[in-house]
């Protein structure tokens, strides 16, 4: 059994082994990995007994988990009509040019994972930014190299 393998068995044992834990289990996986390996998905479909389609099924449903790895970096990008009025359009642009990516996709370093979302539900400070689950209000295009930056150290 592989090192993957031995953290899925891990996870799920977690909660007893038990179906109705499969959400909790998938985001202890995507926590650890920072999306959902094919291997993973299969390990679990085989140990809970629950067909892979059907794991599969719930790893596609919702938009926080990722099927393709993603960067050690997050940036979620608000493009709702609050932020988009306030320039989330530009800010993303900016987010784009310099990452040299477009929304979606993630650096070839594996940094970062520029992604953008319908509302984070912060509209009286937009436009709005979000790295890693911290926030960040009022971005403008001048404001984008600094939290990069941020980021970047962090290495």
């Amino acid at each position: 059994m592989n090192v993957e393998s031995q953290k899925v068995k891990s996870f799920i044992s977690k909660y007893s082994n038990r179906k109705k834990a499969l959400l909790s289990i998938l985001q202890d996986i995507q926590e650890e990995y920072n999306y959902l390996p094919k291997k993973a998905l299969i390990n679990v479909s085989k140990i809970l007994d629950i067909p892979l389609i059907d794991v599969i099924g719930v790893a596609t449903f919702y938009s926080s988990f990722s099927l393709t790895p993603r960067g050690k970096h997050i940036i979620t990008a608000c493009l709702g009509t609050a932020c988009h009025v306030k320039g989330g359009p530009k800010i993303l642009n900016e987010f784009e040019r310099k990452l040299n990516i477009t929304a979606g996709s993630t650096t070839a370093d594996k940094q970062f994972t520029l992604e953008t979302v319908a509302c984070l539900g912060c509209c009286a400070i937009g436009p709005v930014v979000e790295v890693d689950g911290n926030y960040y209000s009022q971005t403008t295009i001048k404001t984008v190299h600094s939290i990069l930056k941020k980021y970047r150290k962090n290495k």
